[in-house]
């Protein structure tokens, strides 16, 4: 009895030794995703941005020629011109002589050009009437003769007009409508080719730039009505537009420039480095779902048995994935546009859509990857 007795108790200090070396089971990891929320334009509401005006146009201008100045205006800083008109003029006696040199050579060539004609038609009739009164030989350096005088006169021609437009580089024109902010050089003075002698701006229509975190790049086309509000006038809403949108983010900061063109108000002159911020108003949930609501590409997949476009839409709440059909459209710079199957306000997986599955658990990761 005794000996059974011991062996069962041996037989449960081993069972309870196996169930003890057990592993406990693993957690559920939760996959991170990168996902957007999609026609979410309310984040510009009652928010603005701030930048600096500078002008449309920009330019340093310079002389194409080298030569001493005869005309700059000693008091053209702040004088404005209109699109060619001349600012600056650099004495033009040695282009006019080269001018000049180039017509005498190309008339002389001419000439030469008519004698060699001349003489080779009278070796040909020669040779035609006698042929023992010349030679093919003669006949065809006479030809030789005539083709490259021909050829002296395109040459010349060529370098005349070149002559000519030297003549016409003494003269600096504004290529635009604008202002001179900056005078680098003096009336008289020697300047060298392409030295900068003023500074042009166009003023009639003024930029500014501001900084978009990358989590409202895609959003940009749901604003409406922007506006900007310089410091130095705070009762003026002046009205904008994107002019260009950088593509891509500052690795510090970021965020994506996006330039806002304006035109010139009539009654204030904003200037370059004026400080200011700009405003918007967002669409409507209503005008987006109309309109279309733009995804990133990488957001619609199809699965392989299938024709059927889908996305991954995730429940802000749970963190829990479900695969939804939808309609897809045109390509815009914005992404692919749904017109069915998703609503303003959800959350859609942007990336790593084919390695998910049916109510997975995930979370969304921020702009910064965490």
């Amino acid at each position: 009895m005794s000996r059974i007795f011991i062996s069962l108790v041996a037989l449960s200090f081993i069972a309870g030794l196996g169930a003890c070396s057990k592993e406990p089971e693993e957690a559920e990891i939760i996959r991170p995703v990168r996902a957007v929320k999609v026609g979410d334009a309310a984040v510009f509401t009652g928010r603005s941005f701030p930048g600096r005006a500078r002008a449309h146009q920009e330019v340093d201008l310079s002389f194409r020629v080298a030569g001493p100045l005869v005309e700059l205006p000693t008091d053209i800083v702040g004088r404005g011109y209109r699109k060619g008109d001349v600012i600056a003029r650099i004495d033009p006696r040695d282009y006019e002589v080269k001018v000049q040199d180039a017509e005498g050579k190309l008339e002389r060539a001419k000439a030469d050009a008519r004698r060699a004609q001349a003489e080779y038609m009278r070796e040909l009739n020669i040779f035609k009437e006698d042929a023992g009164a010349t030679s093919k030989a003669a006949v065809d350096r006479k030809r030789a003769a005539r083709d490259q005088a021909n050829a002296d006169i395109k040459s010349l021609a060529a370098s005349l007009d070149a002559a000519k437009d030297e003549l016409s580089y003494t003269y600096l024109k504004a290529p635009f409508d604008g202002k001179v902010t900056a005078k680098f050089v003096d009336n008289f003075q020697d300047v060298r080719q392409k030295q900068p002698v003023v500074r042009l701006l166009d003023t009639s229509s003024i930029q500014m730039v501001v900084d978009l975190p990358e989590t409202l790049i895609s959003r940009l086309p749901y604003v409406t009505d922007i506006h900007v509000v310089f410091d130095t006038f705070p009762d003026q809403k002046i009205p904008a537009r994107i002019y260009e949108v950088g593509t891509e983010a500052s690795r510090t900061t970021r965020t994506f420039p996006v330039t806002l063109i304006m035109d010139q108000p009539d009654d204030i002159e904003i200037l370059a480095g004026m400080a200011g911020r700009a405003f918007g108003r967002s669409k409507s949930p209503e005008d987006i779902a109309a309109e279309g609501i733009p995804v990133p590409v990488g957001a619609v997949f199809k699965p392989e048995t299938e024709q059927q476009d889908y996305v991954w839409v995730v429940d802000e709440n749970t963190g829990v994935v479900t695969k939804r059909k939808v309609t897809t459209g045109k390509l815009t710079s914005s992404g692919i546009s749904i017109s069915d199957g998703i609503k303003v306000g959800e959350w859609v997986v942007t990336a790593g859509v084919h390695s998910l599955e049916e109510g997975q658990q995930v979370r969304i990761l921020n702009s910064n990857g965490e």
